[in-house]
């Protein structure tokens, strides 16, 4: 990852901040012991009033940064996985995620297709009009049945990504208008490639590649 990228994550520009304010804040401590030791109440009132206020801009950005590990940002069509796919047995499958980052992962889900979701965060309009854009995270990767009644009663499997931080979801950060799911699924053949991206309005986007569209069109899949 170069900087130009690590720079545009939001937990990494919130830490950032926050190791700004933290040593506003130390810098601020060290003026107030001079004044305390020169008897200075009135600047050292000042002091502890910044000292104060410092620290808990440091909580906040810290808070916030954390909070936001595994979001990535969006832009108008950003890849998520890739998806190859290969059968296992009937309604069995093994599957191998590609991220963008080159890293890879494989599973297994049972099914006629594979469903992925992810959590959208969206901000509110003043911050849509500075050109903050959406973020996102993956949640989980599971099997999907054709079939309802099978749906219901046949083995599932479902794999979480863990990707988001020490909170659930940053509803409490101040500008966020809406957190939401967004998901997408596609019928599973053997040896078939997927793509996943997500635009910028928060939808989750599936595409196979050419071979297995061809594959998708014919009867039962190819």
């Amino acid at each position: 990852m170069d900087w130009t990228t690590l720079l545009r994550l939001p937990s990494t520009i919130l830490l950032a901040l926050a190791v700004i304010a933290l040593l506003f804040t130390l810098a601020q401590l060290l003026a107030l012991r001079a004044r305390l030791a020169s008897r200075q109440r009135l600047a050292a009132a000042l002091r502890t009033l910044l000292l104060l206020a410092g620290f808990a801009l440091t909580l906040l950005l810290a808070g916030m940064g954390w909070s936001l590990r595994g979001y990535r940002l969006l832009a108008e069509e950003t890849p998520v996985v890739d998806i190859d796919a290969r059968i296992l047995s009937p309604q069995r499958w093994a599957l191998t995620l590609h991220w963008p980052d080159g890293s890879a992962r494989q599973v297994e889900v049972a099914g006629d297709a594979w469903r992925v979701e992810a959590v959208v965060l969206k901000w509110k309009l003043p911050a849509l009009l500075a050109g903050l854009p959406p973020l996102y995270r993956l949640d989980r990767l599971s099997g999907r049945y054709d079939d309802a009644q099978q749906e219901a009663q046949a083995p599932r499997t479902v794999i979480g990504f863990n990707q988001a931080g020490i909170y659930d979801l940053p509803r409490w950060m101040p500008g966020v208008d809406t957190v939401f799911g967004s998901g997408a699924f596609l019928p599973l053949v053997d040896e078939g490639h997927y793509s996943v991206s997500l635009m910028r309005t928060g939808a989750l986007v599936a595409r196979p590649d050419e071979a297995t569209e061809r594959r998708l069109a014919q009867p039962f899949g190819g």
